[in-house]
């Protein structure tokens, strides 16, 4: 397996880092499957906020992949994808149709109301997860811990990020 460098960003006008339970349980999903955290943030529904920290970790050439939580449904402040989408050079259309696909096995028609998506930026995967334990918890097992990893056929995310091939 190739190791990933991740960074978690959570989005939440609620949460702090003593009871960010989404961010945990993403950082300790990833680092169990043996890749590495390279940064963490906490930043409140803002459009700009969000972009702002997201840009930061696009520009780094040492972040694989970056993953969020948060603000993706429609209620009240939620901002995550109107951040994301702008920064995206490409859409991974399929990841927050799959989402919702196998969301639905677990809580039926209300994954009508996720949000999730994913894109490639600057050789950069991000994908957004709503903030659930349950919905990181299904995105990270159903679908990101096999498109993270070099091995899984008959293709994966790994193999888009030629930075890896360099090292």
């Amino acid at each position: 397996m190739t190791s990933l460098s991740c960074a978690v960003l959570t989005v939440s006008d609620t949460r702090n880092s003593d009871n960010d339970t989404s961010g945990d349980l993403l950082v300790a999903l990833l680092t169990g499957d043996g890749h590495r955290l390279a940064d963490r943030a906490l930043v409140r529904d803002d459009v700009y906020a969000i972009r702002a920290v997201v840009s930061r970790w696009i520009a780094d050439p040492t972040v694989d992949v970056i993953l969020s939580t948060g603000g993706t449904g429609f209620t009240g402040r939620d901002s995550t994808p109107e951040a994301l989408l702008p920064l995206f050079d490409k859409t991974i259309l399929g990841f927050g149709e799959l989402f919702r696909q196998v969301s639905y096995d677990e809580i039926g028609p209300s994954t009508i109301q996720s949000r999730a998506v994913g894109g490639l930026a600057n050789a950069t995967l991000i994908f957004a997860l709503p903030g659930s334990g349950n919905a990181v918890r299904t995105g990270w097992e159903k679908i990101l811990r096999q498109q993270l990893d070099v091995n899984f056929r008959p293709c994966n995310f790994v193999e888009l990020l030629p930075r890896l091939r360099e090292r």
